[in-house]
């Protein structure tokens, strides 16, 4: 059983005779706050589901203040070394179990090695880009670990605070970025116009590339022509552009001329989310193939430091997993009497998606990571820019963020200049479609996830079942929460948010829930007008 610490906070638990992940409880889900540390519900939750005390306890590596090695009961944050991993033993309610407990750093490298599909014995190269890491490792065929090198200090805040900069809601002088801020950067990002950086965007490079400062304080920059400018103003736009470039090239520099054995690439840290990043890593034709886990970021960082734990015990360090493995949906009481309830009948569905309807899509349990994959997902119908309009204002989101696209995995290189799945929404590609309308970006790309029958059964009906009736096996899929917490995993919340949010319907496993004071009969027009 593993824990991660601080923010993302995240319950594991591994069982190494199989070498298979049971399940892995992100504390924000449930509609808890986003990035939530871990609750005393999540410790219940996760401990009731196992029939045992464990063999061992692990403990992902944190710091008590900044990020320095300061914490006497668990290691720090860096290191990969041996050294950096503490082996003991603990007393659990009477019962003796093994303590483990290894560095943040190696947390993100083992998730990614253990969950990557490459056989044990592959050497591999590795790209931990974070808030504060930025470095490049080499994992050989004995799992001996060498660091290849630093690029860049703190590449992910780097990031972040260029929303800050220009925000003029961002008031706190020397306070560290937002961590939701950073996919906002990545959606303005599609608004900037292509060409070499100006000087203004030049000088703000040279600044804030090589700077190991953290956090960087705002006043810093007061007479920087980005100051509160605004997020969406086209001069902002352009630097966030020329920035996102900047760093990027920065890291294909480097491993271009000193990652030159053509391994595959394993990559985590928040930076593993931005898909357009993703994307280019699989064009420079660098690696033999690109790695990138759904839960890239701090939510999967218990799960590499229960790889880690098992490495060192058994010395086995790959793992079988479902990206299926979050909390099971909580189906308590909730008042059902402005609700028609119907058997789940995904032509049904498609119907009411094809009518222009809004529909939450609950199955199984949550999935891991950040994306909803099609457990925890608000569900449209993908041809209208009206679509993508009303779905931001249902998610009380700004108007430049984008809506991805689940598209049938048989369909994705009719609809999008994709020729590979990507089961887990993190990579951008063109769309070729003009029907598309809902879910194309400014730039042209969407984020698209790819579905097969194997994969999620029922969604893959869902789409089989839309295409019957409009030609096109795509719809939005955008995640199923409230504004500022994670997945809603509860029944008596999922009609909460239906109602307030404006949902015309929900499913929730084998069954469809129509609101009946907003009748799926009513046409787009008399539904927007009421």
């Amino acid at each position: 059983m593993s824990f991660k610490p601080h923010h993302d906070g995240t319950i594991v638990a591994l069982d190494a005779s199989s070498s298979e992940l049971i399940y892995s409880y992100e504390a924000e889900k449930d509609s808890f706050p986003r990035y939530s540390t871990i609750t005393a519900t999540t410790v219940l939750d996760a401990a009731g589901k196992l029939g045992a005390i464990p063999d061992v306890i692990a403990v992902g590596g944190w710091s008590k203040t900044g990020f320095t090695r300061n914490v006497s009961d668990a290691a720090g944050y860096y290191g990969i070394a041996a050294g950096s991993e503490i082996v003991g033993e603990r007393i659990i309610f009477g019962r003796k179990a093994h303590f483990y407990s290894s560095t943040h750093e190696r947390s993100h490298l083992w998730g990614s090695y253990g969950m990557s599909p490459f056989p044990t014995g592959m050497p591999c190269y590795a790209l931990i880009w974070e808030g504060w890491c930025g470095d490049f490792y080499e994992i050989d065929e004995h799992l001996q670990v060498v660091h290849r090198g630093k690029v860049m200090a703190n590449p992910g805040d780097k990031y972040a605070f260029l929303y800050a900069l220009a925000d003029p809601k961002f008031t706190l002088p020397e306070a560290p970025p937002r961590i939701q801020d950073a996919g906002k950067v990545m959606a303005l990002c599609a608004y900037g116009q292509t060409g070499l950086p100006d000087r203004d965007e030049q000088a703000l490079i040279d600044c804030l590339l090589p700077s190991d400062v953290y956090p960087l304080p705002k006043e810093d920059f007061r007479d920087s022509p980005y100051y509160n400018i605004g997020v969406t103003d086209q001069k902002f736009t352009n630097l966030a552009r020329r920035v996102s470039d900047a760093i990027f090239d920065s890291f294909h520099a480097f491993a271009k001329k000193n990652l030159t054995k053509g391994y595959p690439l394993l990559i985590s840290g928040g930076c593993g989310l931005n898909c357009e990043w993703n994307r280019r890593w699989l064009e420079t034709n660098l690696f033999s193939d690109v790695f990138v886990p759904p839960c890239a970021n701090d939510t999967g960082s218990a799960i590499g430091t229960a790889v880690d734990a098992m490495r060192h015990f058994t010395g086995n360090a790959k793992i079988k997993w479902s990206v299926y493995s979050g909390q099971p949906f909580i189906f308590d009481e909730f008042d059902q009497t402005e609700l028609e309830v119907h058997p789940l009948d995904c032509g049904q569905v498609a119907s009411a998606l094809l009518d222009d309807k809004v529909i939450g899509w609950v199955q199984g349990n949550c999935e891991i990571g950040p994306r909803a994959l099609g457990n925890r997902s608000i569900l449209a119908a993908p041809f209208s820019k009206a679509t993508h309009e009303r779905l931001n204002r249902i998610k009380k989101r700004e108007g430049f963020r984008p809506i991805a696209p689940v598209c049938l995995e048989e369909d994705v290189a009719l609809h999008f200049d994709l020729a590979r799945p990507s089961p887990y929404m993190l990579l951008f590609q063109k769309v070729l479609d003009s029907r598309l309308e809902a879910v194309t970006h400014v730039d042209g790309t969407a984020r698209a996830q790819t579905v097969s029958r194997k994969q999620n059964p029922q969604l893959f009906q869902l789409l089989t079942s839309f295409k019957a009736k409009s030609g096109v096996g795509v719809l939005c899929n955008t995640s199923l929460n409230f504004n500022g917490t994670g997945f809603i995993n509860r029944a008596s919340d999922l009609l909460t948010y239906a109602r307030a949010a404006g949902l015309d319907g929900f499913v929730i496993n084998d069954a469809f829930y129509i609101l009946t004071e907003a009748p799926l009969t009513a046409s787009r027009g008399q539904k927007e007008t009421a």
